[in-house]
């Protein structure tokens, strides 16, 4: 069974980030269990419903960038989107800016929900569809 520090997988196929996992040095942790929920074969969301705030360590975004650019195809192909909670209108605003330039380098939905039920509402959506 692989070990999950990072995302909560126990809705499967609904994930959720767990908060504050993201500390510097988690990519290797990260991209272990982005393996591991690939390998599942099976179609999932990512719900952050407490995205970190400020700068990724410059390696961690280097690390992971790198694994989301060899695993883009598959990643598009299972993962329905990364659903980010953000209250605060102008940052969800913000947020949809930059998601846009997300998809568009990795192939995966970037959504973002004023309260955690619409992220869920969201996630069961974009899994039934």
């Amino acid at each position: 069974m692989d070990q999950f520090e990072i995302h909560d997988v126990s809705r499967f196929p609904v994930v959720t980030t767990r908060p504050g996992a993201a500390r510097p040095g988690y990519a290797p942790q990260w991209e272990r269990e982005m393996d591991a929920l690939l390998r599942r074969g099976l179609p999932f969301v990512i719900l952050m419903p407490d995205p970190p705030q400020g700068e990724e360590a410059h390696e961690d975004r280097r690390l992971r960038g790198m694994w989301l650019k060899r695993n883009r195809d598959t990643l598009a192909a299972l993962c329905r989107a990364v659903i980010t909670v953000e209250p605060d209108a102008v940052r969800r605003a913000a947020f949809k800016v930059q998601a846009a330039i997300a998809v568009k380098a990795f192939g995966v939905a970037m959504e973002v929900a004023a309260t955690g039920e619409e992220a869920a509402n969201l996630a069961t959506a974009l899994l039934a569809a």
